[in-house]
């Protein structure tokens, strides 16, 4: 799990930012909020994340998730370029390297990870881990001159010299270590431990725009998720739906399409194989879902099954994240999404915050929100585990926790909404007055 996640020049941030999960001595809600890792190392559970629009909310998203992009889905070529989004409202920040330093724990083991990359090259890397000491895993630089990665191991790293040398040939100067080492026929404890956590632990961004259903329904298909645990939260978020139903429909090509299908497949057959019989599919088979919902009509119960289309909005959106819950609370994981109220009634939204709270464990929600009026539940809510990003004069953002601030501006008896409302806490939109200086008629 994520001990803190510090960034710099990428997108809004220019200077170095960090948002940490360490909890504070606070014992308040310490049972719903903080779990550990290791004995004695306290780790909060949730990050919630306020801020204008602009202000760089989703940035640290954004940059969690292409931090998992660079290491899974690294070029393959040396002339391949990287996705480098520097701050641009500077005249040096451009030129200069994106840079992440990421602590977190893997089964019971700490690692620190450090990256800084532009768009033509990894220009710095490295790894250690706590055990319990801090010790090198591995370091690499960069000669951008020659297009060549130079490793350094350290002895904790224990690997051969022919495992280094296979390791080093296969790390690309635009790639990380660690895409090197998934591209390598060896093995390393701590290497397949820190990029099993990149693939298996941290998920992808979660956008409004984004559409989980599939992946959701393909998770109850393969009984990844627990059908009867999603159908409770939906009863428990009272959409009044009592089943959830899976079916996989076969839809016919038409003959057009099939003649398409059978020169695709055979072309590609050909590459593979002179021999390789083509596929000749009639149909495509595709799952679908619907909702039962139980009603009750003058003392007698009723049911009705709604396809998953038929829905609105916010049961559609409240589905996907229920899917997620689950998942969460299957196995470890780190949820980031944004604007989490997407879609929902204010109700749902505390709902879904105290079921994960309340039943997750050692999973984490990472989630910026627009919902002021959430700052309300004093009684549900941590000061460690509030953030605040505002846009300095420059541009760039400010991240900052509640906790930050001292007594004279948050007593444990202050409104934190209105504080919030009135600005007093900042990361709220600067606007002026309502009216528009414009000549009738003028262009």
């Amino acid at each position: 799990m994520i001990v803190s996640i510090s960034i710099r020049n990428f997108r809004s941030v220019k200077d170095k930012i960090t948002l940490s999960f360490e909890a504070e001595k606070s014992k308040d809600l310490e049972e719903y909020y903080v779990f550990e890792p290791v004995p004695g190392e306290r780790l909060l559970k949730l990050g919630l994340i306020y801020g204008a629009n602009g202000s760089g909310k989703t940035t640290i998203l954004k940059g969690l998730s292409l931090l998992r992009q660079v290491i899974l889905k690294a070029p393959f070529q040396k002339q391949d370029p990287l996705d480098h989004f520097p701050f641009l409202f500077d005249t040096e920040t451009p030129a200069q390297p994106t840079e992440f330093e990421l602590i977190f724990y893997r089964n019971m083991v700490k690692y620190s990870y450090q990256i800084a990359f532009t768009r033509e090259a990894i220009t710095y890397e490295k790894l250690e881990n706590y055990s319990p000491n801090k010790s090198l895993l591995y370091e690499r630089k960069t000669n951008l001159e020659k297009q060549l990665s130079q490793i350094k191991f350290g002895a904790k790293a224990k690997l051969k010299k022919s495992q280094e040398e296979t390791l080093g040939a296969n790390t690309l100067w635009n790639s990380p270590v660690l895409a090197g080492f998934l591209r390598s026929n060896i093995d390393s404890t701590d290497l397949r431990e820190v990029t099993d956590w990149f693939r298996d632990v941290l998920g992808n961004l979660i956008s409004p725009k984004s559409d989980l259903s599939s992946s959701i329904n393909k998770a109850l298909e393969l009984q990844e998720i627990n059908k009867n645990h999603l159908t409770l939260f939906l009863q428990k978020a009272d959409f009044k739906i009592t089943d959830i139903a899976l079916e996989k429909k076969k839809t016919d090509y038409d003959e057009s399409f099939k003649e398409i299908l059978k020169i695709i497949n055979r072309n590609a057959n050909s590459r593979l194989s002179e021999s390789a019989p083509a596929q000749d599919d009639d149909y495509a088979e595709q799952l679908e879902i619907g909702f039962t919902h139980t009603v009750k009509v003058n003392d007698k119960m009723y049911n009705y099954h709604l396809p998953y289309d038929e829905e609105s909005e916010g049961t559609q959106r409240y589905y996907q994240l229920s899917g997620i819950l689950e998942q969460l609370l299957n196995k470890p994981g780190i949820a980031l999404i944004d604007e989490l109220e997407s879609s929902l009634h204010p109700d749902l939204l505390k709902h879904f915050l105290l079921l994960f709270l309340v039943n997750v464990k050692d999973s984490q929600l990472i989630a910026t929100t627009h919902y002021r009026e959430l700052l309300l539940e004093r009684n549900i809510l941590r000061d460690d585990a509030i953030w605040f990003t505002e846009k300095k004069q420059d541009g760039s953002m400010e991240l900052y926790s509640l906790s930050d601030f001292d007594s004279s501006v948050v007593r444990d008896t202050t409104s934190v909404f209105n504080a919030y409302r009135s600005g007093k806490l900042g990361a709220v939109p600067q606007v002026s007055d309502h009216y528009l200086d414009i000549e009738d008629g003028k262009k």
